[in-house]
Order: structure tokens, then C-alpha cells, then sequence
């Protein structure tokens, strides 16, 4: 195990709550001079989004609003200190995909929110932090996102 954090990944869709998560990534990044990897999951279509719906927070339809959720992000990270900032993409629920993201750049750090996004499936919210957290090899720190 290396004693500083070369690469960390961060979860967000761009929503308010997911970029503080991203400020926090960020500072960590910025302190370690790591490489911050910020990624989202997308559903390929409406469907795909319905059946998974109830379990996960992320609606992200398409890689192309996924893309542009995550420019935003990247900015927001910039701005909170991260000069290595990269994006990521992968189809599929929030917790493949981060742990996707994760175990193709051997991440050191994983940071995920507290709570989900999505105003529809808050009251269900809290499972990707969980199951990130299960299935992670790396660290995870959980950020407080939500008031």
C-alpha cells in the first residue's frame, strides 16, 4: 500500500450535492499532488434507467449528458485545487460503474457522498455509499453532502 494517494476516484453527476463531494476529492487531490478522476454512470436508455431506478440515485441518461455533467464537475474541481483533473464514464448503476472506473485506474482513493441526488429516490438513498464501501479494495471516504 503506497503512503500518499496517487490516483482518486470521485462520484458525481454534476448536481450540487455530488460537487461537494468533488470539492472535497479535490483538496485531497490538490494536498497529494494526485491525478482526481471524476466519474458518473449513465443509463444507455429510459428502460435500463426504470429497472434500476428504485436501488440507485444516478438517472443520467447517455453518455453525452453524462459527459457534460462531468465538464462541470471537472471545472468545479479545478477551481477547489485539483491541477490533474480526468473524467470517466461507464454505462450501468452508479456502484458498477464507480467500481469500474475504480479498478481500471487502481485507484487509491474512492470518495463518494452520503446521500444520493436524485430528489425521486431519496428517500432510498445511502445504497451506493454502502455497497461502494463493501466492494471497494481501495479506501473510501464517505463525504457529508447533505444538511
Amino acid at each position: 500500500m503506497a503512503n500518499s494517494y496517487e490516483k482518486i476516484v470521485v462520484g458525481s453527476d454534476g448536481s450540487k450535492s455530488s460537487l461537494l463531494a468533488v470539492e472535497r476529492a479535490a483538496k485531497i487531490a490538490a494536498a497529494f499532488d494526485s491525478t482526481l478522476i471524476i466519474g458518473t454512470a449513465y443509463y444507455e436508455s429510459e428502460d435500463e434507467a426504470s429497472k434500476t431506478l428504485r436501488q440507485d440515485s444516478v438517472t443520467i441518461l447517455g453518455d453525452e449528458q453524462a459527459r457534460s455533467n462531468l465538464e462541470t464537475a471537472a471545472e468545479h474541481a479545478r477551481k477547489a485545487g485539483a491541477e490533474k483533473v480526468e473524467t470517466a464514464t461507464r454505462p450501468g448503476t452508479p456502484v458498477e460503474a464507480l467500481m469500474a472506473i475504480v479498478n481500471d485506474n487502481r485507484a487509491d482513493l474512492l470518495v463518494v457522498g452520503n446521500r444520493g441526488i436524485n430528489s425521486l429516490t431519496g428517500r432510498l438513498l445511502g445504497s451506493v455509499p454502502a455497497d461502494v464501501a463493501r466492494q471497494s479494495d481501495c479506501d473510501v471516504m464517505i463525504v457529508h453532502t447533505v444538511n
